[in-house]
């Protein structure tokens, strides 16, 4: 089969997964499925073999990812079930003063966004949101935007996330230095960011009914999400959370660095590594999550366990999307189609860090998801990075994972958290929202290339 036909196939299967899921509103997994198939025959690979073609697929990726998605929500489950999280936020805007506070909150939502998904963690910030917001008579976008925008930031490029730690499986890209280069470029696009959201929220915008008066009668009749729990009674101190979060960065880091300095088949190397990958890291975070966040504040271990499980659900949904993901991937392998996009842009001589940004940017503006963004340019990416080192590697990944950050709107779920909670109407969550995104997608571009230019 031509280049050009396996091109045009592959358009096609995108345009028709966009078209179920934008249109259709078919769930991301089984929209993957009959994309894949559809992509899978299309190209001529055998009936007989399409199936071990889908397994393999959903295998490889989820080999990898499965287990580190739900340590990740087990994690932040119990951060936020502990009420670490909105006390590590509390805590930090007294420490920096009322004039600080939207530095502070946002700081806190940065390194809440690392173990816990954006639209859990805004969800759970969103009543501190409203409580500064109410006590300084601002917008609770003041707060909100900034906040947000971080959370996303993280969300779509630092592991345990799915999307940078799919994508990194798919272009064979080594987690530990991916962590290293994603916290390297998300904290100066952050501080950056939060100075591109003060600037949009120089406007006054205008709030929703239902926000003001929520803000109004907060007072007097607080609603539900400020109902202080019994498992939230005497939260955790915020330096327990940070550690808790921080604990299993630093150990991947310490794998990643120990295999870099230390020779191979150096016995501490071996150990490091071991300990360093994800998967152990994240358990031994758990481990002691559970210890400091749940059996020492006397949790028994059925609750504790209860509290564990609420995760499953959630981070199942992602598991299976994810795994999806990896199944289209590995049929446009398998069909040759990565083969031949790889072809086509050394014909046009465009830079694969520069394609990976594009096409992960384009399929994010029509489909809304970034995780399927991120997925779907890995796995059209995974023939043409073939020869990279692993540094190289690690940046067309990035590079996918900011094309995911920028152009959300109306068709993404995380537009209509926002905008919800934030009391905005549509035309002002394209105005702040979607600029915020498009420009923070941006910056990690231009850092990325950056980076690039000088290894």
């Amino acid at each position: 089969m031509t280049t050009f036909s396996l091109l045009m196939i592959a358009l096609i299967g995108i345009l028709i997964l966009l078209l179920m899921i934008i249109k259709f509103k078919i769930h991301p997994f089984v929209a993957l499925l009959i994309v894949s198939l559809f992509v899978a025959i299309s190209t001529g690979i055998p009936l007989d073999n399409v199936v071990k073609v889908v397994t393999d697929g959903l295998g490889g990726v989820l080999g990898s990812v499965a287990i580190i998605i739900g340590l990740g929500a087990m994690l932040g489950q119990l951060i936020e079930k502990s009420g670490g999280a909105e006390n590590l936020a509390i805590t930090t805007g007294k420490s920096l003063g009322a004039k600080k506070t939207i530095a502070a909150l946002t700081i806190a939502g940065f390194i809440l966004g690392i173990p816990v998904f954006f639209d859990v963690g805004f969800i759970i910030l969103a009543p501190i949101i409203y409580g500064f917001a109410k006590v300084a008579k601002i917008s609770p976008l003041k707060y909100g935007l900034p906040i947000a925008g971080v959370m996303l930031t993280v969300h779509v490029a630092l592991p345990p996330h799915p999307g940078p730690v799919a994508a990194a499986g798919i272009l064979h890209a080594d987690v530990g230095l991916l962590t290293l280069i994603g916290f390297a470029i998300c904290i100066p696009v952050a501080i950056i960011g939060y100075y591109i959201a003060k600037y949009i929220n120089r406007k006054n915008y205008h709030l929703s009914v239902e926000v003001l008066e929520q803000l109004q009668l907060a007072k007097d009749e607080p609603n539900k999400e400020n109902i202080v729990y019994t498992d939230r009674a005497n939260p955790p101190k915020p330096a327990t959370v940070i550690a808790m979060i921080l604990v299993p960065i630093l150990i991947i880091m310490l794998g990643t660095v120990s295999s870099t300095l230390l020779e191979k088949g150096d016995p501490i190397r071996t150990l490091f590594t071991f300990i360093g990958s994800p998967i152990i890291a994240l358990l031994i975070a758990l481990i002691l999550a559970v210890y400091f966040l749940a059996l020492r504040r006397n949790w028994t271990m059925q609750h504790t366990n209860n509290i564990i499980g609420d995760a499953i659900p959630a981070a199942a949904v992602v598991i299976m999307i994810t795994g999806a993901g990896g199944v289209f991937g590995k049929v446009l392998v398998e069909s040759g189609v990565g083969k031949a996009l790889s072809d086509a842009l050394a014909m046009i001589d465009m830079p694969i860090i520069v394609a990976a940004f594009i096409i992960s940017l384009v399929l994010r503006a029509s489909q809304g998801s970034a995780t399927v963004a991120i997925l779907t340019t890995g796995g059209l990416l995974s023939e043409a990075v073939i020869g990279l080192n692993g540094t190289q590697l690690v940046l067309v990944t990035l590079a996918c994972c900011f094309g995911g950050l920028g152009l959300s709107h109306v068709n993404d779920s995380g537009f209509w958290i926002v905008t919800r909670y934030l009391g905005l109407s549509v035309s002002d969550g394209l105005k702040t929202w979607t600029v915020l995104t498009t420009l923070l997608g941006l910056l990690g571009f231009l850092f990325i290339g950056l980076i690039w230019m000088i290894i």
